[in-house]
């Protein structure tokens, strides 16, 4: 006695033959689709005051975020995933409640209220826990994530985030902020986004410019955590209010997102190097979190509001002073020695 279908195309084998065959057909779309959603972060729309810098192309750095806390320009930050936002942990120094921050993305004129721009409410914050505890201004990281995922356009879109073992490149870096133009002038109307080309700076030339004792007496130093850009040439720099915002590398025809604005020297003449959080030292803490925090529940999230969170223009000079600096080494003036910065200006036209 024959097994009833055996040899023969039975309705189970019928459908397993249409189902592999569907998926052989679909393969190239679904490939498709993940290329797309893989070319979602750094690559603009668009190619081509930060003290020293120049207003920015619209759609140029679709990833550049602006951080309220309670109505109030603070800091800048940057888009890393639909639904996750980097920043500095010093800009979270006042307080820990996710409420109390509102997140702007898709703005270029600061105040200019667009179709396209959109406010997002905070759901959670992961301030590093180890934020200046060792040495001064260490693990200064802080991920935010929203509660609504945004909608990429050509106008809000993630920055790449690079892999542990990407190098900085030594060329083709930007910073963008809405921060001061210099240290006593704010950045005035329209409020459009700055934008300044920066070189990346050895380490072991850095640190030439912070020799003074901290203010518990610790050394001011450049760890593994940080990294240092400037450019002598012409004098760009972050200044306060950039603070949490991005550096960006281009990297294969693709924009990483490689630091963020954390502490400098002030931005005045003769200006000296700004300090970033170095992003390739926490692939693994920024990856652990985004797996371990779960997309809140709906009955978490609060009703959809676009409105800009501030109706009276950029925060005032107390504001940015009390909130969002780029913190700076209190204990020594930010002149530098005419050997020091003779030296840092030769290693640079040796590069």
């Amino acid at each position: 006695m024959g097994i009833p279908g055996a040899g023969a195309p039975g309705p189970g084998r019928r459908g397993a033959r249409a189902l592999a065959t569907a998926l052989l057909c679909l393969h190239p779309l679904l490939l498709h689709s993940q290329m797309a959603w893989a070319e979602q972060c750094g690559k603009p729309s668009v190619g081509g005051k930060i003290f020293g810098g120049r207003d920015a192309p619209e759609m140029r750095w679709p990833w550049q975020a602006a951080l309220y806390y309670q109505g109030i320009h603070i800091c800048g930050a940057a888009l890393i995933n639909t639904s996750w936002v980097a920043s500095a942990a010093h800009c979270f120094q006042k307080s820990h409640n996710p409420a109390d921050y509102r997140v702007l993305l898709g703005y270029h004129r600061l105040k200019t209220r667009t179709a396209h721009g959109r406010t997002a409410t905070v759901y959670r914050l992961f301030v590093h826990t180890d934020f200046n505890k060792h040495y001064f201004m260490g693990r200064d990281i802080t991920l935010l994530q929203l509660h609504r995922p945004m909608k990429i356009s050509a106008y809000i879109q993630p920055a790449c985030l690079p892999t542990s073992d990407m190098h900085l490149p030594s060329h083709s870096c930007w910073i963008t902020g809405w921060g001061m133009v210099t240290e006593e002038v704010m950045l005035g109307p329209p409020y459009t986004l700055q934008e300044a080309e920066v070189g990346i700076l050895e380490s072991n030339l850095c640190k030439l410019y912070f020799q003074g004792p901290g203010p518990e007496g610790s050394e001011y130093s450049i760890h593994e955590d940080m990294f240092c850009a400037a450019d002598f040439r012409t004098g760009k720099s972050v200044c306060r209010g950039d603070s949490g915002g991005p550096l960006v590398c281009k990297l294969n025809n693709t924009w990483y997102l490689m630091g963020l604005s954390s502490w400098s020297l002030p931005c005045q003449q003769p200006i000296g190097p700004s300090v970033f959080t170095r992003i390739t030292y926490f692939s693994q803490w920024i990856a652990r979190h985004q797996a371990g925090s779960p997309p809140p529940k709906p009955s978490d999230i609060p009703p959809e509001d676009n409105r800009h969170p501030q109706s009276s223009g950029p925060p005032t000079l107390t504001n940015v002073t009390s909130l969002g600096n780029v913190p700076q080494p209190r204990s020594f003036q930010a002149l530098v020695t005419s050997q020091v910065s003779c030296l840092l200006l030769t290693a640079l036209w040796m590069l």
